[in-house]
């Protein structure tokens, strides 16, 4: 009986190997990214909440995008080098907690491409991913009042009861979600009553839902001088439009509507600081800064943020001015515990001192109770 010896055996292993190999290359359906992306997004649709399916075209925008610039139209020429490089591509915009989100949806569109024949098999597995340590999932990103107030005392000077003065203002005035911001109707701004205020209201069948449904609607107060900047702005800036439902939405342009993109765009442009007259904290020139002379180009700044953190430096301001958490979570609609994991940014001998203030208060003493 012949015996094959191990590198005999080795050699055909291998050229079986090649051999499926070329085979599932051959089985690859050639596909752009857009389109497998579009694909993704309609397969998703049926088993996710609309926000996640947005969540998920977003991020996916940015890889469809670099697929572009490196000239890769077909799924199927993707390779582990091309994710790495994307990944180090991206990295250079967002910070690692985005990095580890983003990266994530990919390797899961990329998983998804393998159930089409879109990729080479296995791909998915070489999609890395930042580990984010216990504690630091949170993204810690803020702007605090003092700034907002900088940015606040500038548009209303030179950009007064526009749109995107609005847009802060209200951001800034009461903390509220991006979404629940763009939802607002004229209606729902109620300047007469005794106590002015919106009224945030979840509308899914007309295109506007709001964070946590219905359980997220809410009465938020507003104070005067915020009254007069928003009656100013409906009776002489605001565009006279409706939206696809034929609502008045608050915040308008000449097509509708605001989207949440615009919104994105008015905070990243006006959180420069050299666009409001201040000295750039990052020792660029801002005649030589591309972040500073092109709004395409102002999520490169350093300084400019999502609203996201506006809302954070809201919450943190209302806790750090002694608002109890109850107060602060009915108003803004989040949990105790969401609060204190993701919004509350005080040190913790910021949180000593201010209890010794108010159980000071409340026994009618200085002294120490921690």
């Amino acid at each position: 009986m012949h015996n094959e010896t191990p590198t005999v055996v080795q050699e055909d292993a291998e050229k079986v190997l090649r051999e499926l190999l070329d085979q599932a290359d051959e089985e690859r359906e050639s596909i752009a990214p857009e389109r497998a992306k579009d694909l993704y997004l309609d397969d998703k649709k049926r088993e996710h909440r609309d926000s996640t399916v947005t969540a998920h075209r977003s991020r996916l925008g940015f890889f469809v995008e670099w697929c572009e610039e490196q000239g890769i139209d077909d799924m199927t020429d993707l390779t582990a080098r091309d994710l790495h490089e994307y990944r180090v591509w991206r990295r250079e915009e967002i910070n690692v907690v985005s990095e580890k989100t983003q990266m994530d949806t990919l390797r899961t569109f990329v998983r998804w491409c393998e159930t089409i024949d879109a990729v080479q098999s296995g791909l998915w597995k070489k999609v890395k991913s930042p580990a984010i340590p216990e504690g630091e999932d949170a993204d810690e990103t803020v702007i605090h009042i003092d700034r907002a107030r900088e940015v606040l005392n500038y548009l209303e000077k030179y950009e007064y009861a526009t749109t995107e003065h609005i847009t802060w203002l209200v951001l800034v005035e009461t903390g509220i979600r991006m979404g629940a911001l763009r939802a607002l109707d004229i209606e729902d701004y109620h300047s007469e009553a005794e106590k002015p205020h919106f009224g945030i209201v979840h509308r899914p069948n007309t295109y506007t839902p709001i964070k946590n449904g219905v359980s997220g609607e809410r009465r938020v107060g507003l104070s005067s001088s915020a009254c007069e900047v928003l009656d100013d702005y409906l009776a002489d800036q605001r565009p006279d439009v409706t939206d696809e439902s034929n609502r008045e939405p608050l915040l308008a342009t000449s097509y509708g509507r605001i989207s949440k993109s615009t919104i994105r765009t008015y905070i990243y442009k006006w959180s420069r600081p050299c666009v409001i007259g201040s000295d750039c904290p990052h020792g660029r020139d801002p005649t030589d800064c591309e972040a500073a002379n092109n709004i395409d180009q102002a999520p490169g700044c350093p300084s400019s943020v999502t609203p996201h953190p506006i809302r954070r430096g809201y919450i943190t301001h209302l806790l750090q001015s002694g608002v109890p958490v109850e107060v602060v979570s009915d108003r803004c609609n989040v949990s105790p515990a969401i609060i204190d994991q993701h919004y509350d940014v005080r040190s913790e001998e910021d949180k000593m001192h201010q209890r010794q203030e108010i159980l000071g208060e409340v026994f009618d003493e200085a002294a120490s109770f921690d």
